[in-house]
């Protein structure tokens, strides 16, 4: 895993480069925001969907909702990027449409757009 920080004034975002699966539950996640805080002193996270097991986009599991609510509690935002529409749920297209309206987690299709929405929040 290699972690690249962009920055623009007093905004840094982490930028997670893997090929692995880096987050396949709670546990992974706190490591993964943990690490970026302590190494790199920044709250802001950006990361491909392939870095996330795919139980992660099935909502019965509670996954999804485990993980953010952590990213929450921790005000560690995130942006996922990829491309999302292989996914037929209408739940989850909801969930990722009322994410993408707030400030702190954001499904994007690329690492630009991540990094705009990321950047434009305190």
């Amino acid at each position: 895993m290699n972690i690249h920080i962009d920055q623009q004034g007093n905004s840094k975002v982490a930028i997670i480069q893997s090929s692995d699966i880096l987050i396949s539950d709670v546990q992974g996640a706190l490591d993964l925001m943990a690490s970026v805080q302590y190494n790199h002193e920044c709250y802001k996270i950006l990361m491909n969907k392939s870095n996330l097991t795919e139980d992660f986009f099935e909502l019965k599991t509670r996954l999804a909702g485990e993980i953010l609510q952590k990213y929450v509690n921790y005000n560690v935002k995130l942006a996922i990027v990829g491309n999302f529409e292989e996914y037929d749920s209408k739940s989850l297209k909801d969930f990722m449409y009322e994410c993408n309206h707030g400030k702190q987690v954001f499904f994007l299709r690329n690492t630009q757009e991540g990094l705009v929405a990321l950047h434009s929040i305190s």
